[in-house]
């Protein structure tokens, strides 16, 4: 590849390129469960979230072109806003699919591919799988090598890339519209990890609508003849030296470019909280399912943190007794005591009557961080560390390893689907049994259809 180009146009090219024979089977399959999982964990959003009613009243009350459906609510609007409210619903939950290195691309990359294939019309599965598996790919390996100080929210500083690429795949943009769109994605390449750390911001569960609507956006000014940046990525003021003070490793993100698809490695939570408490949540529950212990026996929990788990720990007292969903799913001492309590977390496990609930509250209070920078979060998200101390004197400690949904212990077909049809039960506007069972067999089938647009009628 000339080193002269900048790697907006070698992304670009690499995207204009690509067809489905080039992806692995693994790339297609994480892209078919991508699809799946995240219009699954956004019909649980709009029944799930409070927050986002506001946003679907938002955006179906300004009405527009009847181009692309609002997930869980019903109606169409111009495909722009439609990728924003469904961005916002695919994450707010915090049971979108992640890398292992964490952050999330397919709440941003999914409803802005589904959002352009309504609009457009007749898109094929194959070049729906496509364009997600392109969009993971990129993702991956801007997430991968680049300087991050746990400073920029990674999911929408690179999801907006990732999002724009795939979105001008499902568009069928030539190479050089393709470039454009990146360069005018880079407009909603934003969002600091302030939006993640802080308390009481419904912003945390809604970044992913942003750079959804952002890569829809950029993807029709680029087909209308709008330009870019032509040195996005390696300029003198491009987003690796602004954002990542010149610190990225330009070989290892085209290494194996178009022969290796990164998508192939992405993860699916089986708990819809942030991923870097799920090492703790298994603990707890293996803890105390291994000793049979009950909320009662508990008089102490030690949880062993690094620097992002400290975040989730600290202010103390407002991390045991979290105000909002948002916040619950972001507080490890609640989300510690919710597993020790009930022995499992499940979808309506995380409701507002649990942010009430005595027991949960008074387990919180007994959970107790200890620093240890053996836990920093270097690359991939460290396996957690505690220990249970009970009232007779007893102590029980676990590592977190081998988490359900984690590269150890991969989600299978059959999980993700459960998962989906208790996605689907909570919706605004629940699907029915038969619909969910037709929405299951069409992402599985999902390269042999000739028009997506059945699967996508399946989940409206």
């Amino acid at each position: 590849m000339n080193p002269d180009l900048d790697l907006c146009q070698v992304f670009a090219k690499h995207v204009a390129e690509t067809r489905f024979e080039d992806l692995s089977n693994e790339a297609v399959d994480a892209a078919k469960k991508s699809i799946l999982d995240i219009i699954g964990v956004t019909l649980a959003g709009s029944g799930m979230e409070p927050a986002v009613r506001g946003v679907a009243d938002v955006v179906l009350d300004a009405g527009g072109r009847q181009e692309a459906s609002v997930l869980g609510f019903g109606g169409k609007i111009p495909a722009q806003s439609a990728a924003f409210a469904n961005g916002v619903m695919a994450h707010c939950l915090d049971f979108d699919d992640q890398t292992p290195w964490g952050a999330h691309p397919d709440s941003t990359v999914v409803p802005a591919v589904l959002a352009l294939a309504e609009r457009k019309g007749k898109v094929s599965g194959r070049d729906l799988i496509t364009s997600v598996a392109l969009g993971q790919d990129l993702f991956v390996r801007l997430r991968c090598n680049v300087g991050w100080r746990q400073d920029w929210n990674l999911s929408s500083v690179v999801g907006a890339f990732a999002g724009a690429a795939a979105a001008a795949y499902i568009h069928g943009l030539s190479r050089e519209q393709i470039a454009h769109a990146l360069g005018i994605a880079s407009m909603q390449s934003s969002g600091t990890m302030q939006v993640i750390f802080g308390i009481g911001s419904d912003l945390r569960g809604m970044y992913a609508g942003f750079t959804a609507q952002g890569a829809v956006m950029s993807v029709l000014l680029a087909q209308r003849g709008i330009t870019g940046i032509a040195e996005l990525f390696e300029g003198k003021a491009g987003i690796f030296n602004v954002y990542f003070s010149g610190k990225y490793e330009r070989e290892k993100m085209i290494e194996r470019l178009g022969k290796e698809y990164l998508g192939g490695s992405m993860l699916y939570k089986a708990w819809p909280a942030v991923g870097n408490v799920h090492t703790y949540i298994h603990a707890t529950i293996e803890l105390m399912k291994e000793h049979g212990l009950k909320p009662g026996d508990i008089e102490q929990i030690k949880v062993f943190v690094g620097d992002f788990h400290q975040r989730m720990c600290y202010p103390l007292e407002l991390r045991r007794a979290p105000a909002t969903l948002v916040d619950a799913k972001f507080s490890l001492p609640f989300c510690v005591a919710l597993a020790a309590a009930r022995g499992q977390i499940r979808i309506s496990d995380f409701s507002a009557a649990a942010l009430l609930d005595p027991e949960v509250l008074g387990i919180a209070e007994k959970v107790i961080p200890i620093e240890d920078s053996s836990l920093d979060w270097k690359v991939k998200i460290p396996d957690g560390r505690m220990e249970i101390v009970t009232r007779d004197g007893g102590s029980f400690a676990r590592l977190g390893d081998n988490v359900p949904g984690s590269s150890e212990a991969p989600m299978s077909w059959e999980s993700i689907e459960q998962k989906f049809r208790d996605c689907a039960a909570v919706a605004a506007n629940p699907l029915t049994v038969e619909k969910t069972d037709c929405a299951i067999q069409l992402a599985r089938d999902l390269e042999s259809l000739e028009d997506a647009t059945a699967f996508l009628n399946a989940v409206n």
